[in-house]
């Protein structure tokens, strides 16, 4: 793959991030491409290792070897075949994923990885430069219908692959926008929604009919559904967020990330949002350690916030991993996100004891410093302090899907409050009520937006399988 000896020669070039400086006045996208020579260097560095671990790396399966031989040959409009062959929305995994693909390169053992992600994104980036990226609808229906609920990566993923078989795809959202966390979970400066919108029209063009403002189980019943449709596909995100209760919780100041975040994504796209939650001119405390922190961190920042604090609960990872001992798998190691960079105060091992406030309003924290002995947490003694907070907000992860729509549709649970369904066998991605199916978050808990894609795809696969009994979709 590459150049037999390209891993030699040259070294790992990132794309460059804008200085924070300029960065900091808007919400746009700040991480340019790199350019077509520069990718062609880096595809280059792809080794003929025999076994591509970054394929297997990837929740995708892309087939990352190919499209970085590829690009180093200019064979840039194949490389977006070979990578849409495997992903529906590189511009997405390309942007918002952590390349668990480049933590299993082979070359991650001795050397820095291939910059797989930063090819990707010039791969698909080029693709709609240069207009190859063009709506694929089927030349024959089969007259079944499908429901999708839920308008994320897996509810996208699965609308897409139905409809270029010929099935006729609605796509159900309960917000007044497609596309689920993606629009208004990820801020625009990580995501500019161009990307979203632009596969929504693609996939309007191949068929799907989107509607929005329907909340299944409120606008649209489950049985209304499942009479009206061959099959129904829940696929909708983790959105119960994991709550902090302590005392002064119902402070006013206290808010869930996805409370705050949505709002910045609303405002930028020309929405007025009256009582917006900002952070302008306060001191703001971040509690979470996750993606969804480092986003609270980003938005805080540019919405002008005196300071930015983040609380893990969590002991410091490491710097470097010990390669030898984790590789191909995910190491477990310090991250340092674009948004940290900007300005944030980060301290670990911490836990939240009370919130404190007057007149009803949070005014700081009441934390202790912790530590975890054979896994298990305990409190340093003497080691209390306080945190000025004008904003706390909390990105402690999600614990499962709404509740409401898995009772109304009467489907089983798993013991993480899950849509109870296996991924494989003659049954996979079936939930315990006949011919709904369930996908990504809802199905597997909170996860990475290449997951979402990859089962979106493979439960688009089922469906077809459960409808005609055979299936063209790739597994």
């Amino acid at each position: 793959m590459g150049k037999a000896t390209g891993f030699m020669e040259f070294d790992r070039l990132s794309e460059q991030s804008l200085p924070v400086v300029e960065r900091l006045k808007n919400y746009r996208e700040f991480t340019p491409r790199l350019t077509d020579q520069q990718i062609a260097v880096q595809g280059s560095r792809c080794m003929d290792c025999g076994i591509p671990f970054c394929t297997t790396g990837c929740p995708v399966n892309n087939i990352i070897p190919d499209w970085n031989d590829l690009v180093y040959r200019g064979g840039w409009k194949q490389a977006s075949e070979v990578l849409h062959s495997t992903n529906n929305f590189p511009e997405f995994t390309g942007r918002i994923c952590p390349a668990p693909c480049e933590a299993a390169c082979t070359l991650t053992i001795n050397d820095d990885a291939v910059g797989i992600k930063s090819i990707e994104h010039a791969i698909i980036d080029k693709a709609w430069e240069e207009g190859w990226v063009l709506p694929l609808p089927s030349q024959h229906k089969t007259g079944k219908k499908v429901a999708i609920v839920g308008s994320g990566p897996a509810g996208l993923a699965c609308a897409q692959q139905l409809a270029r078989v010929g099935h006729d795809v609605v796509v159900f959202e309960k917000s007044d926008r497609i596309g689920g966390l993606l629009r208004y979970g990820i801020p625009d400066f990580k995501l500019d929604k161009l990307h979203v919108d632009r596969r929504v029209e693609q996939m309007r063009a191949e068929g799907v009919e989107f509607r929005v403002e329907q909340c299944v189980g409120v606008q649209v019943s489950p049985e209304n559904l499942k009479a009206n449709f061959n099959a129904v596909v829940l696929a909708g995100g983790a959105e119960q967020p994991r709550d902090l209760p302590v005392p002064g919780r119902e402070l006013q100041g206290v808010y869930f990330a996805m409370e705050f975040l949505p709002q910045q994504n609303k405002v930028v796209a020309g929405d007025v949002i009256l009582n917006q939650i900002k952070a302008t001119g306060k001191h703001v405390v971040v509690i979470g350690g996750g993606d969804t922190g480092s986003d609270c961190i980003g938005t805080s920042n540019r919405q002008g916030a005196i300071s930015v604090t983040q609380l893990e609960l969590m002991p410091r990872a490491p710097e470097k991993e010990n390669t030898s001992l984790i590789w191909p798998y995910w190491p477990m190691k310090l991250r340092t996100s674009s948004s940290h960079e900007e300005g944030c105060q980060r301290d670990w091992a911490v836990a939240t004891k009370e919130l404190l406030g007057k007149n009803g309003k949070i005014e700081k924290l009441r934390v202790v410093r912790v530590e975890w002995i054979n896994g298990i947490m305990q409190e340093v003694q003497g080691s209390e302090f306080e945190i000025k907070a004008d904003l706390v907000l909390l990105a402690m992860g999600f614990v499962s899907p709404t509740q409401q729509l898995l009772e109304a549709f009467g489907v089983d649970r798993d013991g993480r409050g899950n849509a109870k369904a296996c991924t494989d066998g003659a049954g996979c991605y079936k939930t315990s009520v006949d011919k709904v199916f369930t996908a990504g978050d809802m199905r597997r808990g909170q996860s990475l937006v290449v997951w979402a894609i990859r089962e979106g795809r493979q439960a688009a696969r089922a469906v077809d399988m459960h409808l005609m009994e055979s299936s063209s979709l790739p597994l």
